[in-house]
């Protein structure tokens, strides 16, 4: 009973041509639950790059690290690359948290540019292969949630 008087205002809405926003409720039920489950990922990615972009950073600005391992010592491909890193994490993380397709772009932009960048050039970094397995997951995990929600959408 609850259920429909709560649809009752939505639908005297959508009848008189109102418009006002319809109501987050109504958003609701109409999402699938892959669709919600998309937007949690993607809010958890965000919640990564927020630390990464931070991690990133602490590196350029010297708060984590030794006097040997200090931003200005070291090669200028690694400093490219960390201040890379830097601003590209952030700004996917915004992207991400409000679940824009710009975030998700630039999100996997930031993912196959650190596997790339391990894979290839590992003067850089270090080459480690477990960043590059943990990047490929994430990008799988966000790949099949997104084409588990496109499939909930009517065409």
């Amino acid at each position: 009973m609850s259920d429909q008087s709560s649809q009752e205002p939505v639908l005297r809405e959508l009848q008189t041509g109102s418009v006002d926003p319809i109501s987050s409720a109504s958003s609701r039920a109409d999402e699938g639950v892959w669709t919600r489950r998309l937007v949690i990922y993607l809010r958890v990615m965000a919640a990564i790059a927020v630390l990464k972009g931070l991690y990133h950073w602490a590196e350029v600005t010297g708060f984590i690290g030794t006097e040997d391992s200090a931003f200005e010592v070291q090669p200028m491909s690694w400093q490219a690359a960390t201040i890379y890193f830097a601003v590209i994490e952030l700004v996917a993380a915004i992207g991400l948290w409000l679940a824009t397709p710009w975030g998700a772009v630039v999100w996997l932009t930031s993912v196959v540019s650190m596997a790339v960048i391990e894979l290839m050039f590992p003067n850089i970094y270090g080459g480690h292969f477990l960043i590059v397995i943990g990047e490929v997951v994430l990008l799988a995990a966000y790949l099949a949630l997104a084409w588990m929600a496109a499939l909930e959408r009517p065409p």
